[in-house]
């Protein structure tokens, strides 16, 4: 997997474009800037997005390359991200360390899945928000249709809204929904798509 994303992102042109995702950005800007955790960051779009805005940002990713795409975004945006090269299993952060987590098309299969939704939700602070979009199950149907619109190739590695919050015990649901969107980021997330939105806050 490694190298899959390695290899994707090698080139100089930004795979899913270098705006921020547009879920992400308007919930972002209703909050005060603060710490944030940025999972699966990619290339580095929403982490320079953020730090742009104000927050002091940490992220993180299996590819090298994301990584060094990342850091040259944020230079040339003037700002400084906190970025390590690691796969979700072997991260570790405080618990209750920061304000917002932000889980942007960052898809974990199954059986890992609230294993792993459970441990970011740890490292955020009591009162803290996370904000997730991700491909919904029945999403397959458009990668099937529309070959552009990107995601995973297996339902697995896709979300429904009830077993989404089960990695979140005790959350306050500030918003819920899955929606279809015409997504517009770069060349492999373009088209009609099913997805999940949720905006949690932590009790």
């Amino acid at each position: 997997m490694k190298e899959f994303w390695d290899d994707r992102y090698a080139s100089e042109t930004y795979v899913f474009g270098e705006e921020p995702n547009v879920f992400f950005r308007e919930q972002i800007d209703q909050l005060p800037a603060g710490r944030l955790l940025l999972p699966a960051e990619g290339e580095g779009r929403n982490a320079v997005y953020a730090a742009r805005r104000g927050w002091k940002v940490s992220a993180f990713d299996m590819s090298e390359q994301a990584r060094r795409k990342a850091e040259q975004l944020a230079d040339r945006h003037g700002v400084k991200i906190d970025y390590q090269v690691a796969a979700m299993p072997h991260v570790e952060y405080p618990a209750a360390t920061f304000d917002l987590a932000a889980l942007i098309f960052v898809h974990f299969p199954d059986e890992k899945q609230q294993q792993f939704h459970s441990k970011i939700w740890s490292w955020i602070r009591p009162g803290g928000r996370l904000i997730l979009e991700g491909y919904h199950k029945t999403h397959i149907a458009y990668r099937e249709k529309y070959g552009s619109v990107g995601g995973p190739g297996s339902e697995a590695f896709m979300y429904d809204l009830d077993s989404l919050m089960e990695g979140f015990p005790g959350a306050l649901k500030l918003m819920a929904e899955e929606c279809e969107i015409d997504l517009a980021e770069g060349d492999n997330h373009t088209g009609l798509s099913r997805v999940v939105r949720l905006h949690l806050q932590k009790p």
